[in-house]
């Protein structure tokens, strides 16, 4: 029985023991289709639950009990979702003087909205938005988000708007997801650095959203959707580009990505054995090839897109500015580090330290150290895209000149659609409460160095050092235990 249109888990697999050997492990591949309606479920909304079936077979009964289930926990989970979406409403409405705003760890040089306003406000002026170092982001925020930031007739300041549209598409359009895509949505949903992201006054939740796009384009094999999200996350961040990788491979192998040789090998001799056992003929299963189709055709809405986006550009900087002075002053700006300020990473510290002679250096070590990961870590995980891009976006994350905690927020999110595989992954609690210790301690380092001045820099760039830290470790023991259940699988199908 195939998966459903909106990610559901493939429930026939569970009783044909051959079912996840053939396929790579379905049932994860299938995984992020779920997660993503978190912000498209418009337009996947068809789910049927109605299983019934004539024959009273143990498949049949599985299957409506599964269905019965995935109905209880969709009961379930829309009061959740609910709960998440008025808290932040409330955080909106009475949370002033929280000041998320100007905090560090929420808001960057890319992502600040009181940044945006300022490049409004000088493009209104017939000045290039760019103009200074105030605004680093693209134009296409500016006339989305600009017209919201600005000053109201009646005194009202149009902020508390902007941050509604944000929290429309971050959380309203949630849909009923089943089994991984509940844990992943809820995660999202309430992981508190996703809250103070979208409350915080940010433009962090729509370049996660162009990621989730392009994720659940590959993943539908719509290539016009994932081309888009593709170029909107490039244009908006740069760092996504290295996610060209697993969008290939889910364009080209679909959900179903190649197994390892073990797997084919195995079942083609079950297949065999069970054709003279039983002297029936048998349904070969052939392995999916690679498609080039898909690819082209990706390649091909790549360059619309592609085209639009800058043609866009250059029509909303017309008289203010110009193409090159938007890739000098958004990419030149993330690949040079030339703001220092202090953030939830660890780059704004060494830059600070480091010798001039030596900052040209370090920066091609830096931004190199990126790439460099893209090819082994395809070669190692190639059958499972959609655990790739996970792996690349927390890389990013990681090693991203600008940090902020809606990178974070994203893998995480992410992770939430491999709990079975990850199962046995060590240093969960250790993990967990690292991250609560570096939630808190943050604001507080922070405060004591700039506005008590009894700290120095020190003091804050430890808790970035040890973010930093815990973000290595939950990504390694992540691809650990991915690769040693794996290995499990290979074990089992080989006895």
């Amino acid at each position: 029985m195939a998966a459903s249109a909106t990610g559901g888990t493939d429930i026939a697999s569970w009783s044909d023991p051959m079912a996840g050997v053939d396929g790579g492990d379905t049932r994860q591949n299938r995984a992020p289709k779920a997660f993503v309606n978190v912000y498209i479920s418009f337009l996947c909304r068809d789910r049927d639950y109605s299983g019934h079936s004539r024959d009273e077979t143990s498949s049949s009964r599985l299957l409506r009990s599964a269905a019965s289930a995935a109905a209880e926990m969709a009961i379930r989970y829309w009061p959740m979702a609910g709960a998440a979406v008025g808290f932040r409403l409330v955080l909106v409405l009475f949370g002033g003087d929280l000041h998320l705003a100007s905090r560090p760890e929420v808001s960057t040089p890319l992502t600040s909205l009181r940044r945006l306003a300022e490049g409004y406000w000088l493009k209104q002026a017939s000045v290039s938005p760019y103009s200074g170092s105030m605004y680093h982001g693209s134009p296409l925020l500016l006339s989305v988000l600009g017209p919201l930031t600005s000053s109201r007739p009646d005194g009202h300041h149009a902020h508390i708007y902007c941050r509604l549209v944000l929290i429309i598409h971050n959380d309203i359009i949630d849909a009923v997801n089943v089994s991984a895509g509940d844990v992943a949505s809820l995660i999202y949903l309430w992981n508190p650095w996703a809250i103070v992201t979208c409350v915080g006054s940010c433009t962090s939740p729509i370049e996660n959203l162009m990621v989730v796009i392009m994720i659940y384009g590959s993943c539908s094999r719509l290539a016009p959707l994932a081309a888009f999200g593709y170029v909107m996350a490039t244009h908006l961040s740069l760092y996504p580009a290295i996610l060209i990788v697993p969008v290939i491979l889910l364009l080209g192998y679909g959900l179903d990505a190649p197994p390892p040789k073990v797997f084919v090998i195995k079942g083609s001799i079950a297949r065999k054995s069970d054709v003279s056992d039983n002297d029936k003929t048998s349904r070969q299963r052939v392995v999916q090839q690679f498609s080039w189709k898909p690819v082209l055709h990706f390649i091909f809405w790549l360059f619309i897109w592609s085209c639009h986006v800058l043609l866009l550009s250059s029509v909303i900087l017309k008289k203010v500015g110009g193409l090159h002075e938007m890739f000098e002053k958004t990419y030149g700006f993330i690949l040079t580090v030339k703001d220092l300020s202090p953030n939830i990473g660890v780059l704004w510290y060494f830059f600070a330290e480091v010798f001039d002679f030596f900052r040209n250096f370090f920066l091609m070590v830096f931004n190199m150290n990126i790439i460099f990961m893209v090819l082994p870590l395809a070669i190692r995980l190639k059958h499972r895209p959609c655990f790739l891009a996970f792996v690349y976006t927390a890389i990013v994350a990681i090693l991203k000149s600008y940090p902020s905690a809606g990178d974070s927020a994203l893998y995480l999110g992410l992770l939430g659609l491999f709990v079975n595989e990850l199962a046995e992954m060590q240093f969960t609690f250790f993990l967990f409460f690292g991250y609560i210790g570096v939630s808190l301690l943050s604001p507080v380092m922070h405060n004591l160095w700039i506005w008590r001045g009894t700290g120095n820099a020190n003091f804050y760039f430890a808790t970035g050092l040890a973010y930093t830290c815990l973000q290595t470790v939950l990504l390694v023991e992540s691809v650990s235990s991915m690769i040693k259940h794996d290995r499990k699988l290979r074990l089992l199908v080989t006895s």
